[in-house]
């Protein structure tokens, strides 16, 4: 087995581990941080009044969704990047390697 294929595998059973560590600590239902912060501010403060109401209240299922859709965009944002990011690096070596002594490299590009 290459080294990398082992890294690779390796990465993957650390973030299987980080993922489902806390299934076996955590009792009950996971909790939302908004839920949390609401009620601790209905307990230290309990003649609050929020300044606005929101537009709408979306369903569980809804919520899921949006989530999981933020978190595709945003993992693919993260992927794009370092895509462009590897592809520079691979041209800008390409361009080195292809560069004689004589021909200067054209850094413009």
């Amino acid at each position: 087995m290459k080294r990398s294929t082992l890294v690779n595998w390796l990465i993957v059973l650390a973030v299987v581990v980080l993922a489902g560590l806390p299934l076996l600590f955590v009792e009950g239902e996971f909790g939302g941080a908004d839920g949390i912060a609401a009620e601790q501010i209905a307990a230290d403060h309990p003649d609050y009044q929020p300044w606005f109401a929101p537009l709408f209240e979306p369903s569980a299922e809804v919520a899921s969704g949006l989530f999981a859709l933020q978190a595709a965009i945003g993992a693919g944002v993260i992927g794009y990047y370092f895509g462009v990011a590897r592809t520079k690096r691979r041209l800008s070596a390409q361009r080195i390697d292809q560069a004689t002594p004589d021909t200067p490299v054209d850094d413009a590009r």
